[in-house]
């Protein structure tokens, strides 16, 4: 189907190649899959598609892959993938693996995490490679025309919180180009009408409609010869190629004189299908021959909007009489010739129109025509077709749930059901595998044991899917003759199953104009719908964990009391502002129960933030012992600087170092003038620098190495409260003490008329601290 290879250069130098080796891909004849390897093909044409490069995050959840969506024009014999990896230089670039996965139709399922799925869940396994920060290319011969899905990640990301603009990172950025090959010469095979063929050097391409309601498919090669003699050396393939599971049918006659079929059921509805001979004898060798395809019809039985009375339901489909019903349009021969389609019987099965009713983005319901209840009979499938072929369904869940009516079931009879796209499961008299002519589906059973049913299938195809359902009894057919059952059917496509759950956030993702969605989980829960509870913590642990990171701000009536035992009012509102809005903000940010939001999650981080660095601020210049109106000047004009910074980028760490770093040289400088000006240290007591300065800027220093190397996700919850304690304790000891005519909480002696202003004129240049 396709071979995958890695091409030569330097993740640095892959932008520079790019452009050069698509001029040559284009440039050169078609490869030899699509024709002889000495000769171009004159049918084929080449067309190139690109997309905009994204950069590569490591994965942690599906939001942290890039996805790509390309379409594939119809009439394809040759889809090639040229991927393109660019890495910046420096030393934090070095090589790493990048998984890419491809799919048809949708997104591609993946879970590089090994996490479980939800119950009664329909995965696949995805279809990747694995390449390094170099070129690499895919092919895959006679593709499916529409939809294909690209995406790539990095390896799992690590457990460690970085502060960004802190620690050198590297980008990757990723770049897929499709290349096709198509034909532009097709000839269109008839239905019963036999086609002549002959193939030299070149192959045959041939595509055949599937008209709706076909049971069966008959492909024949008939007067095979080759270059005069008995013999067909011919190799059939019929269907296109799909990702993660390829369906196509390849057969070739062994016997020159035997027949030489191929039959499909329930070929897919309402499309082209694609049909390549190609000659397996000598590139001199004539081979000729005859295509004949024969379609298999079946009227089906289409009930009406209005209610039917049970004995016409039970007549509808009575295979026995060889009668249909009247009805009042007859849609078993929409698009077919009365010659083109054999009928295999009056009716092979029950349609029940269905309704779809769009929700909201990715969220539709699909339920009965004024009927709630679906009638399940032992001569014909019950047959619901939900119709999913918009190109924006494909990024949701669809849901199926199903419940027998309990009185109906009997301990020999059960229900059997298939969920298949692009055409329904018929064949529930010979086998219940729901495979059809190019798709596996997805089988339920209903019992008397279990008369409930789920199924879930994340990302389905982009296609119309069939529910068909039928009674059957598999030791005692005879049971079966006169029996049903009623079925209830709650048929949904949502963006997230359960909405993600208690533990998870279901985030609605974009690229371009294609919407998907996937589930954020938290408190250690993983999975696709956050289901997977192997690493989650417990209801005790999220309690602790929300204890310890609140409780913790308390620290920070430390530096209260200090500041306004000291008369330095503003500071300690600066402390008791941090204080409330990390404490609050924390208590919102925790996952599952423990959770206490009294605003909007980002107004209480962004206020937290602001806190943080205003804190940091005022102790450093308040430390320098600037004159009153410098020093209120500058807390102002600082608080401005650092709500602008968190504004532009709450997380980057030079928005908050900046500032902070600022200050510092202001102290310095003034430290030093001192200390210049009185011709010794400043400050000049030994005990102010062993019991306060020393402690406070060792638990500073902690505080910072904490902050920006020490923590994990798993740690998260210790080193962070850590952090509050540290960062409160050393703004406690660097306050500077109090000045030598001020008395202690002067500034609560209040006037009769209720106001103070604290002033203090004195220079503080003859000030003994």
């Amino acid at each position: 189907m396709g071979r995958a290879g890695t091409g030569t250069g330097t993740g640095g130098a892959a932008v520079a190649v790019a452009g050069p080796l698509l001029l040559l891909l284009l440039a050169r004849p078609p490869p030899a899959a699509a024709g002889d390897s000495r000769k171009s093909d004159v049918r084929l044409v080449s067309e190139h598609f690109s997309q905009s490069p994204q950069k590569l995050s490591f994965y942690s959840w599906y939001g942290s892959a890039r996805l790509f969506r390309f379409r594939v024009p119809p009439d394809t014999v040759l889809l090639r993938w040229l991927l393109q990896v660019s890495r910046g230089s420096g030393p934090a670039c070095a090589s790493v693996e990048i998984t890419v996965y491809f799919r048809y139709g949708a997104p591609p399922v993946i879970n590089p995490l090994g996490t479980s799925f939800p119950a009664n869940s329909s995965v696949q396994s995805p279809f990747f490679i694995k390449m390094l920060d170099s070129n690499a290319s895919l092919n895959i011969s006679h593709p499916a025309a529409g939809d294909w899905f690209v995406a790539a990640h990095l390896p799992t990301a690590s457990q460690k919180i970085e502060v960004k603009g802190f620690v050198p990172t590297c980008a990757y950025v990723f770049q897929p180009d499709m290349l096709v090959v198509r034909t532009v010469e097709v000839s269109i095979l008839e239905p019963d009408i036999p086609l002549p063929q002959t193939l030299l050097s070149h192959p045959s391409y041939l595509k055949i409609f599937i008209p709706e309601y076909t049971q069966e498919l008959q492909l024949e090669l008939q007067g095979c010869v080759a270059n005069g003699s008995l013999g067909c050396p011919v190799r059939l393939t019929v269907g296109a190629a799909t990702l993660p599971r390829n369906f196509q049918k390849v057969f070739m006659c062994v016997s020159p004189t035997g027949a030489c079929r191929l039959l499909l059921p329930s070929p897919p509805w309402d499309r082209w299908l694609q049909v390549t001979a190609k000659s397996l004898a000598g590139p001199r060798v004539l081979v000729a021959f005859q295509v004949v395809a024969a379609l298999t019809a079946c009227r089906p039985w289409n009930l009406n909007f209005q209610h039917l009375p049970q004995s016409s339901l039970n007549e509808s489909c009575n295979a026995s009489t060889g009668l249909l019903p009247p009805r009042p349009a007859d849609h078993g021969d929409h698009g077919l010739g009365g010659s083109s389609r054999r009928h295999g019987g009056p009716c092979c099965l029950t349609s029940y129109p269905v309704i779809r009713e769009d929700l909201d983005v990715v969220s539709v319901r699909f339920w009965p025509v004024d009927r709630v209840w679906v009638q399940v009979r032992p001569t014909t499938p019950s047959v619901m077709r939900l119709y999913m072929d918009t190109g924006m369904d494909s990024g949701g869940s669809l849901t199926v749930s199903l419940r027998a009516n309990k009185t109906g079931i009997t301990n020999s009879t059960l229900v059997a059901v298939c969920v298949n796209a692009a055409s329904p499961f018929l064949g529930f008299r010979t086998s219940l595998n729901c495979t059809t002519a190019f798709f596996q589906g997805s089988p339920l059973t209903l019992s008397a044991a279990s008369h409930k049913a789920d199924l879930i299938i994340p990302y389905p195809e982009t296609d119309n899917w069939y529910l068909s359902l039928q009674l059957v009894c598999p030791e005692s057919p005879e049971e079966c003759e006169q029996a049903s059952v009623l079925v209830e059917t709650t048929l949904t496509l949502v963006p997230c199953l359960n909405d993600c759950g208690p533990y998870g956030q279901c985030v609605l993702l974009r690229r371009h104009s294609y919407l998907y969605a996937g589930c954020s989980c938290k408190a250690g829960w993983r999975g696709w719908s956050c289901t997977d509870n192997s690493t989650a913590q417990t209801v005790a642990q999220q309690r602790v964990a929300a204890l310890l990171l609140t409780l913790s701000n308390l620290m920070f009536l430390a530096p209260i009391a200090v500041s306004v035992h000291r008369s330095l009012l503003v500071e300690a509102s600066v402390y008791a502002y941090t204080m409330f809005f990390s404490t609050f903000y924390h208590a919102c940010d925790q996952p599952g129960e423990a959770v206490l939001c009294i605003l909007g999650y980002d107004t209480l981080q962004y206020c937290d933030f602001l806190g943080s660095g205003v804190s940091i601020w005022v102790t450093i210049l308040c430390m320098a012992r600037l004159k009153a109106a410098q020093k209120h000047v500058l807390f102002l004009l600082g608080t401005l600087i650092f709500a602008m910074s968190l504004q532009l980028d709450r997380r980057g760490a030079w928005n908050m170092m900046g500032p902070c770093l600022f200050a510092f040289v202001v102290m310095v400088t003034m430290w030093v003038y001192r200390c210049g000006h009185r011709r010794h240290c400043y400050p000049t007591s030994w005990q102010r620098w062993a019991f306060y300065l020393l402690p406070g800027i060792s638990m500073a220093a902690l505080g910072i190495a904490i902050y920006t190397s020490m923590m994990t996700s798993d740690n998260y919850y210790y080193t962070h409260s850590l952090w509050h304690v540290l960062l409160a304790g050393s703004a406690a000891c660097l306050l500077p003490p109090r000045e030598e005519h001020t008395k202690p909480w002067a500034c609560s002696q209040k006037l009769t008329c209720h106001y103070q202003i604290c002033k203090n004129h004195r220079e503080d240049l003859y000030t003994v601290t």
